[in-house]
Formats: C-alpha cells, sequence, structure tokens
C-alpha cells in the first residue's frame, strides 16, 4: 500500500513538473525568484498524492469514495435531480451551511478563512508556475495585459479599480484570513471545550502559520509604499519560509481536510439520491418497502429510510446503511448487523447487556 501511495505521489508530482515546464513556455514565462513556492508546491503535489492513497486504502473511505464516485457518474441520478450536486457543491463546500447550526460565529470565521485562502491560493499557483504573467503593453505607461499560457487574456490599467484589485489580491485574500483565524486563536484560547481537547502541532500551528503568512504580506506592501521598501528583503525571506513550511505542511496535517471534504459530497449525493429514489433495498434484515408510517422495524419507508430494527424509527437510507454493515464486514468487526439499530436503541441494548451479563443481579 505504501510502495503505490509513493508510487502515485512521484507520478501526480512528475505530471506537476511537466504542467509547470509546459504552461510557462518552456520557463520562459518562469520567475526564478520564485522557485522555492515552485518547489514546494511539487512538495504538496507528493504528499496529498501520497496520503490520498493511503487514506482511500482503508475499507471505510474506499467505499466512501467508490458510492461517491459512483453517484457522481450515475445518468439515473442527474435525471432524477440534475440540481442535487451544483446546490452540495455550493452549499456544502462553498458555503459550508452544516457549520452554522453550530454555532453562526464559527461559520462566519471559516468563511472568511475558506475565501481568503480560495483567493490567495488562485492567484500564488498560477503565478509560481509561470501560468500567469502581467506585462507593461507599452512599456512605460500604466497599460498591463494579463496572459495565461502566453495568450492576453484581459487589458488594465495598473491606476484604476481594476488593477488596484489585480495587484492587491493576496492583500485582500490576507484581510479576510488575519480575522478568522484570529477568532479560532482566540478560542481555542477562551474556549474550556476546546482547550481539552486541542493539541499545538495540529491546532494551534496551522492558524499561527495562516496569520504569520497574512501579516508579513500585508507587511510587504506596507514596505514598498510607506517605507521605500525598507526591511523587504527579510520579510519577502520571512514570508517565503512560512508559506513553503504551510504548503509541504498541508498534506500531513490538519489542512489535510480540505482535500478530504469533497469526497463527503459524494457520500451526501450517494445518500440524497438513495433516499429519493424510495425504493427499497435488500439487507441483513426484513426489508419488504412497504410504508413505514406507523414504524414497522426493519422496513424501508416511502423515501427510502430504514426503520429501526427494535423500534421502527428511521435510521439512514437503506444502501447506505447495507454501505456502512460493509464496511464493517471488511474490517471483520463481527457485529454489523447493529448498523440496523437507531443511536437509542443501541444505548438501551448495551445498556441491558452490560446489567445481564456484568452487573447480573444489580438493581
Amino acid at each position: 500500500m505504501r510502495r503505490r501511495a509513493a508510487l502515485a505521489g512521484v507520478a501526480v508530482s512528475a505530471l506537476l513538473i511537466l504542467a509547470i515546464v509546459l504552461g510557462s513556455r518552456l520557463l520562459r514565462d518562469f520567475d526564478s525568484a520564485l522557485l522555492p513556492y515552485a518547489v514546494a508546491t511539487v512538495f504538496l503535489a507528493f504528499g496529498v498524492a501520497y496520503r490520498y492513497t493511503v487514506w482511500i486504502s482503508a475499507p471505510g473511505a474506499r467505499r466512501l469514495f467508490q458510492q461517491g464516485w459512483r453517484a457522481f457518474f450515475s445518468a439515473a441520478n442527474f435525471r432524477r435531480a440534475p440540481t442535487a450536486l451544483p446546490r452540495m457543491i455550493a452549499t456544502y463546500l462553498g458555503f459550508q451551511k452544516f457549520l452554522g447550526a453550530r454555532s453562526h460565529a464559527r461559520w462566519a470565521a471559516h468563511q472568511l478563512i475558506f475565501w481568503g485562502c480560495v483567493l490567495a491560493a488562485l492567484i500564488t499557483f498560477p503565478l509560481t508556475w509561470g501560468w500567469f504573467t502581467f506585462t507593461s503593453s507599452t512599456g512605460s505607461g500604466p497599460g498591463y495585459e494579463m496572459r495565461i499560457w502566453g495568450f492576453k487574456i484581459l487589458g488594465f490599467d495598473s491606476l484604476n479599480i481594476v488593477g488596484w484589485l489585480m495587484f492587491h489580491g493576496l492583500d485582500i485574500a490576507a484581510v479576510l484570513v488575519i480575522p478568522g483565524a484570529g477568532y479560532f486563536l482566540w478560542r481555542r484560547m477562551k474556549d474550556r471545550g476546546a482547550i481539552t481537547g486541542q493539541r499545538f502541532a495540529y491546532d494551534l500551528v496551522p492558524l499561527l502559520a495562516l496569520v504569520v503568512i497574512s501579516v508579513t504580506g500585508l507587511l510587504l506592501t506596507f514596505s514598498s509604499i510607506f517605507l521605500h521598501g525598507g526591511g523587504y528583503k527579510f520579510l519577502a525571506i520571512l514570508h517565503m519560509v512560512s508559506v513553503v513550511f504551510t504548503l509541504i505542511y498541508i498534506p500531513f496535517g490538519k489542512f489535510f481536510h480540505i482535500v478530504q471534504r469533497p469526497a463527503a459530497v459524494g457520500m451526501k449525493l450517494f445518500k440524497y439520491t438513495a433516499r429519493r429514489k424510495g425504493e427499497p433495498a435488500t439487507t441483513a434484515g426484513a426489508l419488504t418497502g412497504a410504508a413505514a408510517e406507523a414504524g414497522v422495524p426493519g422496513e424501508v419507508d416511502a423515501e427510502g429510510l430504514l426503520g429501526c430494527r427494535r423500534c421502527g424509527r428511521p435510521v439512514d437510507t437503506a444502501p447506505y446503511v447495507e454501505n456502512l454493515r460493509g464496511t464493517m464486514r471488511d474490517l471483520q468487526l463481527g457485529f454489523d448487523e447493529w448498523a440496523e439499530y437507531c443511536p437509542r436503541c443501541k444505548r438501551v441494548l448495551r445498556g441491558t447487556a452490560y446489567l445481564t451479563h456484568v452487573k447480573k443481579g444489580f438493581k
């Protein structure tokens, strides 16, 4: 498994290097001053491919991955719910509405970090790879041209609002990230629940790295505008080190959830389409497909939800429960039928078993 993961990492890194060479027109548009950033992105590609290959090799993640892609490429699902996937991408990946149910402040802070990092990535990566170039159209005037892979995409005046946005996009990203990361740092120093389970390298280092990157980036702009370049070289090195460290850290720390999150969209699509089908599925229980409005144990209701084998309350979609049972069988856990019980009944049955076998005679 690790050999396959290493080969996947090498292949992805090689493809990225080839894309950099070709996209920069055989390195003609590649800025050698950005070489450390480009090398860090190659290490990032290797780490992401390696870690992702290891992750999906686990039975649970592999089944989630397979079911997600199966639901994504299903023509029947697209005909039945053509807008399901775009809505899930927008609400789950983009606006992360599930976080709002926990805390509106956490949702707002996460949105600031998310969109700030997305904006920074969309600017930094193509520039680092030499895919984007900004050149003066006249040689002396304020006119500039933005080129992608050597092709002119946009001409703009560096002195108007479009030019300001073009040259200060990373500053805008930093302004978004700093309050979001600051909120989470404040919460991890004040919230007792967060303090109890946090780890410095896993929980605090990513936030500190985001703050350092953003602050040093803003200071570079401040130095060039107000200090006539004073301290610019030191700030540039500090900024470069922080960015390179963060890029290398992404595959092996908390930021890896950025790569994992799209797979969860696939599973949500799988559950959503299974519920819309409303068709009976075969599991170990007595799945008859009859309506479970009365809470009939072991049956599937009109929405495709499997009823608990003990009380009849909806557990989840029948295909999802069967997928969970398959994962438990792959792991040889030996109690996959428990997936057909609701959480309350599981607690009741565990308590009954405890009183019967461990505290026999206890009243």
